[in-house]
């Protein structure tokens, strides 16, 4: 089965509306993103991508918490989407086929990446900044 990043997309953009909905209680974002940080543990390769994902929690959170507004809401609720396919959503490609498991959950990743960047950078300058 091949996976592609139209598919990513359109797994991203599929979750946006419950993303939406799942905003608007901080205490379930509180939990999502727990659960996905025990999700990333897991994952053995990943490269730059992977080490993106702390800063895209951390800016949902500072959102969350009001700390920081200078964000899409679409953005937001892009990174909440794909952050909950890699913790509630079934695969498309098990995570427990070697090498090729974390193949979906990283091409979702990279397009939530891709989505989010100019603010991810904005982010990461107002928080060095503090």
């Amino acid at each position: 089965m091949a996976f592609s990043l139209d598919d990513a997309k359109k797994l991203v953009e599929g979750g946006i509306g419950e993303a939406q909905e799942l905003l608007k209680n901080p205490s379930k974002i509180d939990g999502l993103l727990e659960q996905l940080e025990d999700k990333l543990r897991g994952i053995p390769v990943g490269g730059d991508l992977l080490a993106s994902v702390p800063l895209m929690i951390a800016m949902v959170k500072s959102y969350i918490n009001g700390s920081y507004k200078e964000v899409s809401p679409k953005v937001i609720a892009s990174l909440v989407a794909a952050f909950l396919y890699l913790v509630k959503r079934k695969d498309l490609i098990p995570d427990n086929i070697p090498l090729v498991g974390h193949v979906d959950d990283l091409a979702v990743l990279g397009v939530a990446l891709k989505i989010c960047e100019p603010e991810l950078k904005a982010f990461a300058a107002w928080r060095d900044g503090q």
